[in-house]
């Protein structure tokens, strides 16, 4: 059987309560917000709990989030997620983050790439897609590296620093 979740330099794992303290960090980096849709910060209580449930089956959270961990350090670099997961409709939404100390090293493609092959190959997605804030350049090339085309722009989609940005949609349809 194969594995989904390894690559050259990296391994996909599921959370684990030790993940608490980056999960935190992470999420409460207001420097990244902007990428996404957090509002507030989260407690360590509000990510205890998310750790507890983390553990559903993606069909029943509709959600999936892995921690990517380099294989030489075996430190966790970063998270991805499957979100907005439609077995009905055969898609789901990626996202990704990687931590800045573990960035420019492939990881966030490697990432990709294994999500990509559990959704499409075992989940048996038709497609991913993601939703990137125009101005984040290593994000969007990031899709187009992974064969992700832009198909739709959605104008003044976020409000960052009270002036609103464009979203592009980035799809991947699993032919």
């Amino acid at each position: 059987m194969r594995d989904f979740f390894i690559r050259d330099t990296l391994f996909l794992r599921p959370l684990e309560p030790e993940d608490l303290d980056l999960l935190y960090q992470w999420e409460n980096d207001t420097r990244l917000w902007k990428n996404g849709s957090t509002l507030t910060p989260f407690s360590r209580f509000a990510l205890r709990q998310y750790l507890a449930d983390a553990q559903q089956d993606i069909y029943q959270a509709r959600q999936l989030r892995m921690m990517i961990v380099e294989k030489e350090s075996n430190k966790a670099a970063g998270t991805i997620d499957l979100y907005d997961f439609d077995p009905l409709n055969g898609r789901a939404g990626v996202g990704i983050l990687v931590d800045e100390n573990f960035r420019k090293k492939g990881h966030a493609l490697q990432a990709l790439l294994c999500m990509e092959d559990y959704a499409f190959s075992h989940l048996k997605l038709r497609q991913l897609y993601a939703f990137v804030p125009a101005e984040n350049i290593p994000s969007r090339a990031l899709f187009e590296k992974a064969n992700y085309e832009e198909t739709a722009v959605l104008r003044d989609w976020i409000s960052l620093n009270r002036s609103f940005t464009n979203v592009i949609v980035m799809q991947k349809i699993n032919k």
